[in-house]
């Protein structure tokens, strides 16, 4: 399983609000929505958010083995 848990700390590391990856960066609300319900994203959102974050994967995913 994936998990966004490192996309929020990241989030809080860089002082970066979801209200300004929608209204600055225009990330769309619906792919926040999907990361905050564990649902999947494309890579290139993935690597939209490495842009504008300026980290790497491994600070936005982790995978999560499923017992």
């Amino acid at each position: 399983m994936i998990s966004y848990q490192p996309f929020y700390q990241t989030l809080v590391k860089r002082n970066i609000t979801e209200y300004h990856l929608i209204y600055k960066e225009g990330l769309s609300a619906n792919t926040l929505h999907r990361m905050k319900h564990g649902k999947n994203i494309t890579l290139k959102t993935l690597d939209t958010l490495c842009f504008i974050l300026d980290c790497e994967v491994s600070d936005i995913i982790r995978y999560v083995r499923e017992e």
